[in-house]
């Protein structure tokens, strides 16, 4: 009995407690064990006070006091940018018409002769009546609208005629004043913002007889060839003698400005600038394509001498461009 009783109890050298709220093993407790852990537990949560939080908050109100003038000013350069990119296409595009043909555009007949066509192809040069904006099209991406026939190229606008200080691509339409009369009916008109040089003649874009490079003895960077033109902004969008025939429009106000004057910013009247000038939406001055390709900004502040210089191919006037 007592060998039986050590067995049980003794043989396998453990000590057990059957019961009681910590068992050990071997002399050692649950609790010692667990109370020997050197792993840290997590730290207790800490969130914002309210015044790091407002502090956060005037940092990025500082920030975007700071930010904000900057992206305005490079906003207000995108239609300026944009515009004068226009005129650069439009120069380039009187380039490959003079390499193509020998000649630059002509300014057209009269504002009342629609693109000239015959059997159903545009004429060229003299033989054609519309201004200086149907010739270039081919050179504009505008390939269809210049063979789709007259109604269809007069109606149609072309986004590189449009100046986005001033607005988008914009047309009117009224009755048929066309000589002879092109539809008998209501006709649209798809507008422009851009004139060639000039209306006293003495400029690259002349009515009825083209000019060529040979013609420009000043010099091509010296003699401006098309600029943005004044409008009133009170009647935009609607027929005013000098916005309603549009681009393809022969020897009109609509194509073709006064170097005569300096030019001047958009205005809001009653009637359009009787002195036909040149000018534009932007605050400082006009973009300008010059005859050969380059695009410059002139100053509103330009004297009238130095920009009806500017505007005549052969008065042997030499301009810098510091003048204007």
């Amino acid at each position: 009995m007592r060998a039986h009783s050590q067995l049980n109890g003794e043989s396998s050298g453990e000590e057990v407690q059957a019961e009681g709220p910590h068992r050990t093993r071997f002399g050692i407790t649950e609790e010692s064990v667990n109370d020997s852990d050197p792993t840290p537990g997590p730290p207790p949560g800490r969130g914002f006070t309210l015044i790091e939080l407002l502090v956060v908050i005037a940092i990025i109100a500082v920030l975007i006091g700071l930010l904000l003038p900057a992206v305005q000013r490079v906003r207000g350069c995108l239609p300026g940018t944009q515009c004068a990119n226009n005129l650069k296409q439009i120069g380039l595009a009187f380039q490959t018409h003079h390499d193509q043909l020998q000649q630059f555009p002509s300014g057209g007949w009269d504002w009342y002769t629609p693109p000239t066509y015959s059997g159903g192809q545009p004429l060229t040069g003299i033989a054609q009546q519309a201004g200086w904006g149907f010739q270039i099209l081919p050179h504009l991406e505008g390939d269809n609208t210049w063979r789709a026939g007259p109604a269809v190229a007069i109606a149609t606008p072309n986004k590189v005629f449009f100046c986005p200080s001033r607005r988008f691509s914009q047309t009117v339409t009224y009755i048929d004043e066309y000589s002879p009369p092109l539809t008998g009916g209501q006709v649209t008109h798809a507008l422009c913002d851009y004139a060639a040089s000039n209306l006293e003649g003495t400029g690259v874009v002349r009515r009825f007889q083209p000019t060529r490079m040979a013609d420009i003895s000043d010099g091509t960077s010296n003699t401006l060839l098309v600029s943005e033109k004044r409008l009133n902004l009170a009647d935009l969008g609607k027929a005013q003698p000098d916005d309603n025939e549009g681009y393809t429009a022969g020897w009109d106000e609509d194509t073709v400005r006064s170097t005569a004057g300096a030019p001047v910013q958009d205005f809001r009247g009653t009637a359009p600038d009787p002195a036909m000038r040149f000018g534009s939406s932007h605050a400082n001055g006009i973009n300008a394509v010059f005859a050969d390709g380059s695009v410059r900004a002139i100053s509103y502040s330009v004297s009238r001498a130095v920009f009806a210089n500017l505007g005549n191919v052969a008065d042997g006037q030499v301009i810098n461009s510091a003048d204007y």
